[in-house]
């Protein structure tokens, strides 16, 4: 199973955030605009990716694209907005609707990815 991307979308639809976790080779690309207007449905019984999305406070969205069969995506964008608290808004130089760069949220964000494909859903604590 696998995770390919998490992005952090603010209020007015700007993307502040995006880490490419794991990018197979894509054998086409297409292009969205805000707002994402996607249904995904299965063809030849394949469906390439899953998408989840988690409104935060302050209109803040994390958005997490992974393989379907990858088990406990809700728990994982709940521990995403857990890290984007503790490691970005707790942070005094990081301003609100601005880019997020902070080394601890990308290392916490990576470790957290790791574990849930590893593990499948987070438990209480972790």
């Amino acid at each position: 199973m696998a995770i390919f991307s998490v992005y952090v979308v603010n209020k007015a639809g700007g993307l502040i955030y995006q880490l490419d976790h794991y990018a197979p080779r894509a054998d086409t690309e297409k292009t969205f605009s805000f707002p994402l207007d996607l249904v995904l449905r299965p063809h030849d019984e394949r469906v390439v990716v899953a998408f989840g999305q988690r409104d935060g406070i302050r209109g803040i969205k994390f958005v997490v694209l992974a393989d379907p069969r990858q088990a406990g995506i809700d728990s994982l964008l709940r521990k995403i907005y857990e890290i984007y608290s503790d490691f970005a808004l707790k942070n005094p130089f990081y301003s609100l609707e601005m880019p997020i760069r902070c080394e601890l949220f990308d290392q916490n964000l990576k470790l957290a990815l790791e574990v849930a494909e590893k593990a499948g859903p987070f438990g209480p604590g972790s």
